[in-house]
């Protein structure tokens, strides 16, 4: 097996993308909502939620374009990810939309119908849950204060259980990620998540799901505290030619080896619809996931400060 070989870097068009894998195919995955629109660390890279899709796959990891205006929209975004995809592949590729990326993912699939071959909504659904909107613009509202400690703290506890053991970790686990975090990771300019949190609470594209012609896979988890089963369902049933995996017991965003599994299986040529529930998974599986990426990044970013001052 070749060893796998991440890159990161902007498109001509100014996305940044991580680029991981060496297979012919490419697959684009449309990311979630981060604090800014830039590559990732390596080591970030190196324990993401895609691994699985590199012996299949080149991996794009692909994230808005940093210095979006105010009101820029969902289809702007979309936009910006279809002019990339004909510019640098010429034609249809296999996308992952998850979170806040696959809210985007759904009006590219239905405005650019020739750039997607399969395409998967990773944990997102037609509209994010009021409670999720709410929270979502709490963040903006911290951001542009530049409060990122709390903005950190906020974003990261619904992706925490409070049940089991994780009931007297998850306070511990989301204040230390928070501060080290919201300290040492923080942007300078927090426009990036503030035009993307204002562009997703007006997304709401349930009138428009038919629309999407391509195969569809919509799986999350069913204890995801930023959309509900009623809104992944809705997703699935409005998509002419989808299928529905939910993982009982599993928060945001899904993940795992059955995770892994029934997306390589469905990109490899699964196109029956219905709804299926997967075997039972544990929702620490997610949390687990979480707390180690951000603690990681944490390791990372103490480990370039302590090389800077030591030169």
């Amino acid at each position: 097996m070749r060893e796998s070989k991440a890159t990161a870097g902007y498109f001509r068009g100014g996305l940044p993308y991580n680029r991981s894998g060496h297979r012919p195919r490419p697959l684009v995955v449309f990311q979630g909502l981060l604090f800014e629109n830039k590559p990732q660390p390596g080591l970030m890279v190196r324990f993401r939620f895609y691994k699985f899709l590199e012996e299949e796959y080149t991996v794009y990891e692909v994230l808005r374009r940093p210095g979006m205006p105010r009101g820029y929209t969902m289809e702007d975004m979309a936009d910006d990810y279809a002019r990339m995809i004909r510019e640098e592949f010429g034609g249809p590729v296999d996308v992952i939309g998850v979170s806040t990326g696959g809210s985007i993912a759904q009006h590219f699939a239905a405005d650019h119908p020739d750039l997607v071959r399969r395409l998967v909504i990773h944990s997102s659904a037609h509209a994010l849950s009021n409670e999720a909107k709410r929270l979502q613009m709490r963040v903006a509202h911290l951001a542009q204060q530049h409060r990122w400690v709390k903005a950190s703290a906020v974003m990261l506890s619904p992706l925490l259980p409070d049940q089991g053991v994780m009931k007297y970790l998850s306070g511990p686990i989301v204040w230390l990620a928070s501060l080290l975090l919201g300290l040492l990771a923080a942007p300078k300019d927090p426009l990036d998540l503030v035009v993307t949190v204002e562009a997703e609470d007006k997304h709401d594209f349930k009138d428009r799901l038919g629309e999407i012609s391509a195969p569809t896979l919509v799986v999350a988890g069913d204890r995801d505290p930023f959309y509900t089963e009623t809104l992944f369902r809705e997703t699935a049933e409005g998509i002419p030619n989808a299928r529905l995996i939910l993982y009982p017991g599993m928060g945001h965003p899904a993940s795992g080896k059955q995770f892994g599994r029934d997306v390589l299986v469905f990109l490899k040529g699964d196109t029956a619809g219905g709804e299926e529930r997967s075997p039972a998974t544990s929702r620490t599986t997610g949390v687990i996931v979480a707390s180690v990426l951000a603690l990681l990044f944490v390791l990372f970013l103490l480990r370039r400060r302590g090389r800077s001052s030591g030169r």
